[in-house]
């Protein structure tokens, strides 16, 4: 429940500034005014536009945050809850910083041509709302997780003499299937409307580079095949299973399964963080490794607790 409160008002300290800076200092500010600039301002907005730019974008980030921790979910994990406050405390700063620096760089200019912004101030921006994000971040992710009773046996399943078993589970994600056919095909087009010369070249180029890297991107983490044999774990990814990363017994200490959710492990696809990786296509039943390292590995997986029992009593047999 505080995180909930201190969230709120965070967010409502942000919108205050966000809309009573601007308008205090209206009478001293061009209109339209500057809101872009390479070498110097190169492109402008009315006063209205751009408080609507500055509110709202953050207005709606704010309250997608805000439904995220009502849900509760998002706030169970550690590593979830130190993500949710350096999200919302990294982008509430960034959005003060910028209509700051707008104002800053219009304030007294007759005509917004003369707003001129430093690339320090921006990049100073950048590093305050990172630096903050990874600050609350840290702060706000709480005590470690409840680790599970003492005494409690991962689960394991019993295998007769000679007994060669293996566990093969496939999970997929649709929507990142369709965002990989949706680039494979946007690529295809753009080749093609390249080829005849139909647009300029930064246009085609850009959207060229885009879409290959969604195609690509989406085609290695829309799909993952597991397999459970006695030489350990074989994880391949992409709906044909490649490429494989080979995981031996003898590195695991023992799994389980355990259900999660992208909130928890930082969103879709390969997440890694220090002590933690996970391939997260969705949500509900995931199979964890925990390495002898004291590292772990978590994949989003059906049947996962069979799978878990099957490495187990290979782990065990192999001791044996």
């Amino acid at each position: 429940m505080t995180t909930r409160i201190v969230g709120t008002v965070w967010g409502l300290i942000i919108t205050a500034v966000l809309v009573t800076v601007p308008l205090s200092f209206r009478d001293r500010l061009p209109d339209p005014l500057a809101t872009h600039w390479s070498d110097r301002a190169d492109r402008s907005s009315s006063f209205t536009q751009f408080m609507l730019m500055a509110v709202l974008p953050w207005v709606v980030t704010w309250a997608v945050m805000v439904g995220m921790a009502l849900h509760g979910r998002m706030l169970r994990r550690r590593l979830s809850r130190g993500y949710w406050w350096g999200f919302l405390v990294g982008v509430g700063l960034f959005a003060v910083g910028i209509t700051l620096t707008t104002v800053y760089a219009n304030l007294d200019r007759p005509v917004w041509t003369e707003a001129e912004l430093p690339a320090w101030i921006v990049l100073a921006v950048v590093v305050a709302a990172a630096s903050g994000g990874l600050a609350a971040g840290f702060l706000g992710r709480g005590e470690p997780d409840q680790p599970p009773p003492a005494g409690e046996a991962p689960p394991k399943l019993r295998l007769r003499a000679g007994q060669r078993s293996v566990w093969v589970s496939r999970v997929s994600n649709p929507w990142l299937l369709a965002m990989t056919v949706v680039g494979g095909a946007t690529f295809i087009v753009a080749a093609g409307v390249a080829f005849i010369g139909a647009t300029p070249d930064t246009v085609w180029g850009s959207l060229l580079f885009a879409s290959a890297v969604v195609f690509v991107s989406g085609l290695f983490t829309s799909a993952a095949i597991v397999r459970v044999t006695d030489d350990g774990l074989a994880l391949g990814f992409g709906p044909f299973g490649w490429p494989v990363r080979r995981i031996r017994l003898s590195k695991i200490e023992k799994a389980w399964s355990e259900v999660r959710y992208p909130s928890q492990v930082g969103g879709w696809g390969i997440r890694g963080v220090p002590g933690m990786a996970a391939i997260m296509l969705r949500g509900g039943d995931c199979l964890v490794l925990r390495y002898h390292s004291g590292g772990q590995l978590l994949i989003s997986v059906d049947d996962a607790r069979r799978g878990a029992s099957l490495i187990n009593a290979l782990i065990e047999e192999k001791v044996a």
